[in-house]
This record gives C-alpha cells, sequence and structure tokens, in this order.
C-alpha cells in the first residue's frame, strides 16, 4: 500500500514521510457545523422531509444520510464522488455522521441515479422549513431578491447541454435567486444551456413570491435585475405581489430621446472641461409598446474621465427613491456577482457530472443546501470579524484542522493541533451555537 511506503527528503535525509498515521483526521473543525446542524434541527428536517423512490426494503446507507455525507462532503471541499472512498473510515466524518464507515463512492453513485421529479420537490420544501428555522434566528426586516442567471460549462453530450451566445460557450444556463443582504440562496433552477435570460423567470419566482407574502407578510420584498430580465410579464408579477423591483432596460432610440434633456445639461456641464468626470440623473414616464401603461424610468447619463463618448443607464421601477438613490440602490447589485462566485468556486455549483439534467439538477439542490446551511451558519455563529470572510479562509482556519484520536471506554477524544491558532475563535463559535435561542414552528 502507498500508505506504508516511505518517503525520504533530499533536504533532510533524517525525515522520513508516509501515510500511515493511524486515527488521525484533517477535518475536526467540521465538528462546528455538526453542532449547529444539530442545534438548528437542520439534521431532522432533512430526515423527516427528504426519501427517494427506493425500491430496495433495506440500505446499509440510508437516503438521508447519503444526502447529509454529500453535504459534509461538500462544506469541507470534497467535491468529486470519489473522494467518499478516501476517507471511509475518517473517524471525523463518521462521528458526525454517527457510522461506523462512510458510504462509498459506488453506493453515492447509485443515490445520485435514484434522484429525480419527487426528490427534486422535496427540497423545495426543506428549502422553505430551513427559511423558516432561519428566520426564527433572526428575522430580516426586508428581503432584497437579487436574480441572475450564469453558465455552467459542460464537457460532453450532456442532456441539455448547449450553446449559450451570450456566453459563448456551451454549458447549462441556470437561474439563481439570492437574498442581496445576507447572500442567502433562495431559489435556484437549472436550465437548458440555449435558452434566453428570463425564460422561465416568472414561473420560478412566483412560488417564492408567494412563500414570502403568506408566511412573512411583515417582510418587505425588494427585487433586483439586469437587463434580461426586462419582460412585461415580470413587472406586472411584481407589482402584483408588492414587491419593489427595479430592473434594468435596454437601451433604444426613444429612451434615447427621452432622455435628450438630460443629454444636453450634461454638454452644457462639461462644456468647459472635456477631460474630468461628469454626471447627470433624471426620471421620465416611458411606455414600451408591448407594456399596458407606463411606468416609470430612471435614468443615468455619465461621461467616464478622459472618453468623450456618453454612457446611459435606464432602469424601470415602481419605487419612489430619487433617481440617485434608485441608480445607487440598483448598482448595489455587484455583490451578486461576488455570491456566485463563492458558489461556483466554494461549494461546486457547476460540477456537471452526470449525463442526465435531471440528476444534475438534484445535485444542484444538494450544493445549494450546502452553501445555505454554511451561509447561516457563518452570519449566526461566527465571531463577528470572520463573518466577511469566504468559504475557502473558513475552511482552511477553522474546518481544516488536525486531531488524532483516543478513545476509551466511556468516550471517543478527539485531540486537535495543539499550535492551532484559532484555538479562542473555536470555543467562542461553541459558545455562540449554544446560545441560539428560537422557537420554530414549521409548517
Amino acid at each position: 500500500m502507498s500508505s506504508l511506503i516511505d518517503a525520504r527528503l533530499e533536504s533532510n535525509s533524517k525525515i522520513k514521510l508516509n501515510f500511515d498515521g493511524g486515527d488521525l483526521s484533517s477535518d475536526t473543525g467540521l465538528f462546528l457545523l455538526k453542532e449547529f446542524v444539530h442545534r438548528v434541527g437542520f439534521d431532522q428536517i432533512i430526515k423527516d422531509n427528504f426519501k427517494t423512490n427506493d425500491p430496495a426494503r433495506y440500505r446499509i446507507h440510508k437516503d438521508d444520510e447519503n444526502l447529509m455525507q454529500e453535504i459534509y462532503q461538500t462544506i469541507a471541499g470534497y467535491f468529486q464522488d470519489d473522494d467518499a472512498d478516501e476517507f471511509i473510515k475518517d473517524p471525523v466524518f463518521n462521528s458526525i455522521l454517527g457510522k461506523n464507515t462512510l458510504a462509498s463512492q459506488p453506493t453515492m453513485s447509485r443515490f445520485f441515479n435514484r434522484l429525480d421529479n419527487d426528490t427534486l420537490n422535496q427540497y423545495e420544501r426543506i428549502h422553505q422549513l430551513m427559511r423558516q428555522v432561519a428566520y426564527s434566528l433572526e428575522r430580516p426586516d426586508m428581503v432584497l431578491l437579487d436574480i441572475d442567471s450564469t453558465l455552467f460549462e459542460t464537457y460532453g453530450s450532456q442532456e441539455g447541454q448547449g450553446f449559450n451566445y451570450h456566453y459563448s460557450s456551451h454549458g447549462y444556463h441556470p437561474l439563481l435567486c439570492y437574498d442581496g443582504l445576507t447572500g442567502d440562496l433562495l431559489k435556484t433552477q437549472l436550465r437548458d444551456g440555449n435558452v434566453y435570460t428570463s425564460n422561465g423567470a416568472v414561473e420560478f419566482l412566483e412560488p417564492l413570491l408567494k412563500e414570502y407574502i403568506d408566511q412573512y407578510p411583515d417582510i418587505d420584498i425588494y427585487l433586483r435585475g439586469d437587463s434580461g430580465f426586462a419582460i412585461p410579464d415580470l413587472y406586472s408579477l411584481l407589482e402584483q405581489n408588492a414587491c419593489s423591483y427595479a430592473i434594468r432596460l435596454k437601451v433604444n432610440n426613444t429612451l434615447y430621446k427621452e432622455a435628450s434633456h438630460l443629454t444636453d445639461e450634461l454638454n452644457d456641464l462639461t462644456a468647459s472641461n472635456k477631460v474630468d468626470y461628469a454626471v447627470c440623473y433624471g426620471e421620465f414616464e416611458y411606455q414600451a409598446g408591448s407594456w399596458d401603461y407606463p411606468r416609470r424610468v430612471v435614468v443615468k447619463v455619465e461621461k467616464p474621465t478622459g472618453q468623450m463618448l456618453y454612457m446611459y443607464t435606464f432602469i424601470v421601477t415602481n419605487m419612489d427613491l430619487k433617481p440617485k438613490e434608485l441608480i445607487k440602490f440598483y448598482c448595489n447589485r455587484g455583490r451578486m456577482e461576488n455570491f456566485i462566485k463563492e458558489s461556483k468556486n466554494g461549494f461546486a455549483f457547476d460540477s456537471m457530472s452526470s449525463s442526465s439534467k435531471l440528476v444534475n439538477s438534484n445535485r444542484l439542490q444538494i450544493s445549494m443546501l450546502a452553501y445555505n446551511i454554511f451561509n447561516w451558519f457563518r452570519r449566526l455563529a461566527l465571531p463577528g470579524k470572520m463573518r466577511k470572510l469566504q468559504i475557502d479562509t473558513i475552511r482552511l482556519k477553522l474546518i481544516k484542522i488536525a486531531s488524532r484520536v483516543v478513545r476509551s471506554a466511556r468516550y471517543t477524544i478527539f485531540k486537535l493541533c495543539s499550535s492551532c491558532p484559532y484555538k479562542a475563535e473555536f470555543y467562542e463559535i461553541l459558545a455562540n451555537i449554544r446560545n441560539l435561542k428560537f422557537q420554530p414552528k414549521l409548517e
């Protein structure tokens, strides 16, 4: 076995290395996530609400256990199915899951292949219940729906993949909706690669809006979206559900004409200085040919430093903020790009390894569960100075902590690295988790 082979170092011939350390683990910080998951009841929610259409009467590794194993693997940074074989006897993972051995790669692959449309519907229910728990711990005054699409690249003849002209690449073109204030991923849906940005957006958002109106009527709802979502059906849906919105419009000659007074104003403003930055704000009522009635459009006309050409930003809205404030409100949606980046790089959202679109859709929902569990853990349990750190940094500082296992007749003791620089934060997080107070009323 390779673990028994000693590796000698040329830099120091007296040093030998091998992987025969015995009962050791490098992921002891996962116990913090386990404690958080248990404290708020996420594991029980999954146990009560997740089950595949499995014809087998008995399995050693149950569906809810396989799901939790995949979630913990994702949070720890193990994204490949084969990773399960590498730490099948890892003491931390087995202690967290309450098992003597983890599910192997073949077992996990069979589990993924059992996922279907019914499990997709179960995830929807699980997300709703988890939001109820999270909001019972920290209820927001408002939720800011940042909706966008992205590209998940594919590298084979996977079902539903297609060439997307916007990204000039093959892949899937999913919809994502984050809370722009907290980073929570509220909903995601895998779509074919060749569909337009707004395709299915109304059907995507409608259940989410209904959930907030029915269950959280005291929470104000706002939405931001780029010009790909500038469709009248979406405006109508948002207006009918008391959702304030700011959506960018694609420029056209009519909009340029309506903003001509601002162009003139900017010409006067820059008459004696064509180098420095200058900007003007304004608004007008506008009705496109496909709209049933006029809507408010806020406009920003700016001249970048050192340029002669003007740049125009048009935002359609039902909000009453002043033009400058509304433009600032819209432009802050740039945070969403960071959320998407962390989702892809930190949780492997774009790992579309199956040939089946349905299985890939289910795997995306599992990644979403891992992302949200970690995001709630970060927001509710971490020390204040660590709450802005991304998953890669948290893994390095808190999860990837080495430990040695010592077993006695009554206890299993994990002896963590004595030189760990984040011992104080580790104990503070445990205290924060134990101090969480909530009264979840799951419906």
